[in-house]
């Protein structure tokens, strides 16, 4: 009886901990057809949104068709527009790449545009990867 009581409770902590960072899954990609990776977002202590990307197989921007100089993270959440979380770059060695950022929104869809510069204020580049289905 013991046993199944310190099972049911690993599981309630397990099931407790995964529901508090959500998870979203980059959808797989026809331009960089190799690249995979996850969003994970949590609520910090003063309730903003800590979004963490990491990116695997992301190959360089140049080697894309047309090439591009860079590549740049976005969000939307509910009706806002999107906004620009920051630019990304993949390690040249293992085409590793993350992006770490605290929003004061829970993003709704998270995407990766390939853009000709990082100044860009829209995006208006390629759309690499998404989370939308």
């Amino acid at each position: 009886m013991k046993t199944i009581n310190v099972i049911a409770s690993v599981l309630f902590l397990l099931v407790a901990i995964s529901s508090c960072t959500p998870k979203m899954n980059f959808v797989p990609s026809q331009i960089v057809p190799a690249a995979t990776g996850e969003v994970r977002v949590k609520k910090d202590k003063n309730k903003n949104f800590v979004v963490d990307v990491n990116v695997r197989n992301l190959a360089e921007p140049k080697r894309l068709d047309p090439p591009r100089d860079t590549y740049v993270v976005w969000m939307e959440s509910g009706r806002d527009a999107a906004k620009k979380l920051g630019q990304i770059r993949p390690a040249s060695r293992n085409l590793k790449a993350r992006l770490t950022t605290t929003e004061t929104t829970k993003p709704d869809n998270v995407f990766i545009t390939a853009e000709d510069n990082a100044d860009v204020l829209y995006p208006g580049g390629q759309t690499v990867l998404t989370t939308r289905r």
